[in-house]
């Protein structure tokens, strides 16, 4: 059977990894709001083209962002879905759209999360990126591949991290509950290595 997942969790809490790992696993397909919106630029809706907002470095409106989630959910079989939905009005729509098999939310403690975003480095040639408690170089500072300097990013700041996870917690935990509501959220305690996290979410989709 294919499986139906949608994983939520704040930035850092490790979702890229574990919807590429849950992709791979179950041989699903791993959609996230930025790739469907850049496969499907073009595709016309009601209130216009994703390209038309994106060029003019608008955001994509929900309505619009809502077409192209359903386009790329009904080309699938089976999906893990990341990124989306960000608030009440997606999740809701979502809800009427697909049946979702399971609901999990990485659950990671709000300093551990700011330990994470700000630990990151990415090398100022290549852009291979690495962190420096989890992924450290093998010399501080210089990229293993091609030797160039390793660099904070700006949106990697501590105030940066801390003001993209108030944005989450506001406009994400209607989601929460909205699932949660529906009797479909499982919480995770994501606050493990990739391999131990990836584990916990395979034992809840096995049940």
């Amino acid at each position: 059977m294919s499986h139906r997942i949608l994983l939520l969790g704040a930035p850092g809490a490790g979702k890229g990894t574990q919807s590429a790992k849950l992709a791979d696993e179950y041989d699903v397909e791993h959609v996230t709001t930025g790739d469907a919106l850049r496969a499907n630029k073009d595709m016309e809706t009601e209130y216009g083209t994703p390209r038309s907002f994106m060029e003019a470095g608008e955001l994509v409106p929900d309505p619009v962002v809502n077409e192209i989630v359903k386009a790329a959910l009904a080309d699938a079989d089976g999906f893990v879905l990341d990124g989306y939905p960000r608030n009440l009005d997606q999740a809701e729509y979502l809800s009427e759209i697909t049946d979702l098999d399971a609901v999990i939310f990485l659950d990671v403690d709000e300093e551990v999360l700011v330990d994470r975003l700000t630990g990151r480095r990415v090398c100022d040639d290549c852009g291979a990126n690495f962190h420096v408690d989890f992924q450290p170089p093998e010399e501080a500072g210089v990229c293993d591949e091609c030797g160039g300097e390793l660099i904070q990013r700006d949106d990697d700041t501590e105030e940066t991290a801390r003001e993209r996870l108030e944005v989450f917690y506001e406009n994400t935990e209607p989601v929460i509950d909205h699932f949660r509501d529906e009797g479909d959220l499982v919480e995770v305690d994501g606050e493990a290595t990739p391999d131990e996290v990836f584990e916990r979410i395979r034992d809840v989709l096995d049940e």
